[in-house]
């Protein structure tokens, strides 16, 4: 479910207008990803972590209320729910935190495995401890590694997921990475609030699954929001329509986002305050039929 905010509203993030996550949780359309608080990457060195509590604290005062982070987003001393943590706690009574569990860590420190359903409290419980809260808001299977979703059975893991909803310890259960027979799956299971996959501006090979989405009333949450990981955005063919709107190729391809569907969340990140209130800035952008039409559709 999504209502419109008014155009006046005084945080960017607010301009997006507010979803209803797992139909109770309200969250401005445009959040935060905490994965690069941390490291620029997963193998880079450690950031700041001064510098990761001041954008984590800038984010909530341009309007964000809905933070995605995971318990594996760390380099050495550097944690993104620690510093969420420490940036943000006590937590408002409208912030919404949503994590993953899935992947394991290897000796490296980067993620190389997968859980199976007997290891999923454990890193619950991990999430738990260093958000330093007594239910999680939303937390996603993440299945697989860095390659497409499908090919495998999710039902033992989602199952044992859904065990601890019943327990108190989850208000609302996600999936990432999926496709939509592992969807269906989890929906046979229980109650899935919000889909994360790959999806943007130039990367709408999940369209029929946000359709779906769409249809039912489940939040699409796209990972790599700008175009992360091993599909990058091509800024040059999209240079017609950040110049007409004096924007960034990020700032353009979020409005592209947002307008493609109304429960579309966009969770672009950083660790740079400069970035933060570059994408933030995103919210003020309206696209027009023209742009749409430039952008591919």
């Amino acid at each position: 479910m999504t209502t419109n905010t008014h155009p006046d509203s005084v945080t960017p993030a607010a301009l997006t207008g507010e979803f209803l996550l797992g139909g109770d949780l309200p969250v401005h359309r445009l959040g935060f990803g905490a994965m690069r608080l941390p490291t620029g990457t997963f193998q880079g060195p450690a950031r700041d972590p001064e510098t990761g509590v001041a954008v984590l604290r800038r984010a909530v005062e341009l309007g964000v209320n809905h933070i995605d982070t995971a318990w594996f987003y760390r380099r050495p001393g550097v944690v993104a729910n620690e510093l969420i943590r420490m940036a943000l706690a006590p937590y408002g009574n409208d912030l919404v935190i949503a994590t993953k569990v899935g992947p394991l860590l290897d000796s490296s420190g980067v993620p190389g495995g997968e859980a199976g359903p007997a290891q999923l409290r454990g890193l619950v419980e991990d999430n738990l401890r260093s958000l330093g809260v007594d239910r999680l808001d939303l937390v996603y299977l993440r299945v697989g590694g860095m390659s497409g979703p499908g090919g495998e059975s999710i039902s033992d893991r989602f199952a044992a997921l859904a065990e601890l909803r019943e327990e108190g310890l989850i208000r609302h259960l996600g999936v990432s990475n999926v496709d939509a027979a592992q969807l269906a799956e989890a929906r046979a299971i229980a109650p899935v609030a919000a889909v994360q996959n790959s999806f943007h501006v130039q990367d709408r090979g999940d369209a029929e699954l946000l359709a779906q989405c769409e249809k039912d009333g489940i939040a699409f949450v796209p990972f790599f929001p700008l175009g992360g990981g091993h599909r990058p955005i091509d800024a040059t063919a999209m240079a017609a329509v950040t110049a007409r709107h004096g924007a960034s190729t990020a700032q353009v391809a979020l409005a592209w986002l947002l307008a493609s569907s109304p429960v579309m969340l966009a969770i672009p990140g950083t660790g740079s305050l400069g970035h933060l209130e570059e994408n933030m800035d995103a919210g003020r952008i309206r696209l027009t039929a023209d742009d749409f039409t430039a952008l591919g559709g």
